[in-house]
C-alpha cells in the first residue's frame, strides 16, 4: 500500500513539474516578444489582458485550434510524430532537477541529460526529413552537424565539473559551490557553455537550422497547427532548462530559494538579448569555433583539472 502511494507522489510531482514547466515556457515567449520590442524601440504584446499578460495563452489557443495541413509527399507517420518525440524528451529531462522533496533521484543525473540531448537530435533529423521538402531536409541536416558538433564541447565542460566533484548527481554541485561558485574557478569554460548552450538549442546567432533568409524557417516549415506548437514547446523547454543547469553547474549550485531563480530567469533573459543583439553566423565559421575554440579549450581545462586531481590525491596518500 506504502509503494503505491509513493507512485502516486511521483506522479503527482511530476506533473506539478510539467505544468510549471508549460507554463514557465508559455511566459518565456512573452518576456521574449516584449524585451525584442523594447530593444527595437516598439511595444510588445499589449493588447490581450492587462498589459498583454494573457497572450501566451491566447496564441496556445489560436495555434491548437487552427487546422492541421500535411504535404502530399510526406511520410506521414513519421513526420506527426517526430514533434511529438521531441516534445516528450524535452519534458522527460525536466525530471532530472533535484528537488530535495521529488522521490526521482538521479545518482548519474549528468548522464541522463547526455543521453536526453543526444536523442534530441534525430527528431529535428527526422522532421526534417520526413516532410519531403528541401528547405526543411537543409534545416535538418544543418541542425543536425551543429548539434552534434556543440555536443562534444558541452560533454567535455561538464566532464570538468564532473572531475572537480567526482559525482555525476546534480545536488552535489550545490555543495561543493558553497564556497565559490564553479564560475570564477573556470571563467572561460563557463562563456564557452552559455554559447555551446545557443548553438545546442538553435538559437541566434547559431540558429542554422531555421534560417528564415535562406531556408524560410527551416526544418519546421511544413509545419502547421499542433505540431509547430510542439517543436516550439521542445525549443523553449530546452532554453530554460539550459538556463538552469547552467545555474547548477557554474553558478551555485541548486538550492530552493528566490536567489536561485533570478540566476535562471536571467540566463534565460541572456538568450533574448543575444538574440535582439547579434546578427546570424556564417556556417563555416559557427562550425570552425566548436571545433578549433571551444574542443582545445574544453580539452586543455579537463586535463589541468586531471592534473590538479592527481596531485590533491597524491598530497593526501603522503
Amino acid at each position: 500500500m506504502m509503494i503505491m502511494k509513493d507512485y502516486i507522489l511521483i506522479i503527482l510531482g511530476m506533473l506539478m513539474i510539467f505544468i510549471g514547466v508549460l507554463i514557465g515556457m508559455g511566459f518565456l515567449t512573452l518576456m521574449e516578444r516584449k524585451i525584442l520590442g523594447y530593444i527595437q524601440i516598439r511595444k510588445g504584446p499589449n493588447k490581450v489582458g492587462f498589459m498583454g499578460i494573457l497572450q501566451p495563452l491566447s496564441d496556445g489557443l489560436k495555434l491548437f485550434t487552427k487546422e492541421q495541413t500535411y504535404p502530399v509527399y510526406s511520410n506521414y507517420m513519421i513526420y506527426y510524430f517526430s514533434p511529438i518525440v521531441a516534445f516528450i524528451l524535452s519534458m522527460i529531462i525536466w525530471t532530472l532537477i533535484p528537488y530535495y522533496f521529488n522521490m526521482i533521484s538521479y545518482n548519474l543525473g549528468m548522464l541522463f541529460f547526455f543521453c536526453c540531448t543526444s536523442l534530441g537530435v534525430y527528431t529535428v533529423m527526422i522532421s526534417g526529413w520526413s516532410s519531403n521538402s528541401n528547405y526543411s531536409l537543409l534545416g535538418g541536416l544543418r541542425a543536425v552537424a551543429q548539434t552534434i558538433s556543440y555536443e562534444v564541447s558541452l560533454a567535455l565542460i561538464m566532464f570538468s565539473g564532473i572531475l572537480i566533484i567526482m559525482e555525476f548527481n546534480l545536488l552535489m554541485f550545490g555543495i561543493y559551490q558553497k564556497m565559490v561558485w564553479f564560475m570564477f574557478l573556470m571563467f572561460p569554460l563557463f562563456i564557452c557553455w552559455v554559447s555551446s548552450s545557443l548553438a545546442e538549442t538553435n538559437r541566434t546567432p547559431f540558429d542554422f537550422a531555421e534560417g528564415e533568409s535562406e531556408l524560410v524557417s527551416g526544418f519546421n516549415i511544413e509545419y502547421s497547427s499542433g505540431g509547430f506548437v510542439l517543436i516550439f514547446l521542445a525549443e523553449y523547454s530546452s532554453i530554460l532548462f539550459m538556463s538552469l543547469m547552467c545555474s547548477i553547474l557554474f553558478l551555485g549550485g541548486y538550492n530552493l530559494s528566490l536567489m536561485f531563480y533570478l540566476k535562471l530567469v536571467l540566463i534565460s533573459f541572456l538568450f533574448v538579448w543575444v538574440r535582439a543583439t547579434l546578427p546570424r553566423y556564417r556556417y563555416d565559421k559557427l562550425m570552425y569555433l566548436a571545433w578549433k575554440s571551444y574542443l582545445p579549450i574544453s580539452l586543455n581545462f579537463l586535463l589541468f583539472f586531471l592534473g590538479v586531481k592527481i596531485l590533491i590525491y597524491k598530497f593526501y596518500l603522503v
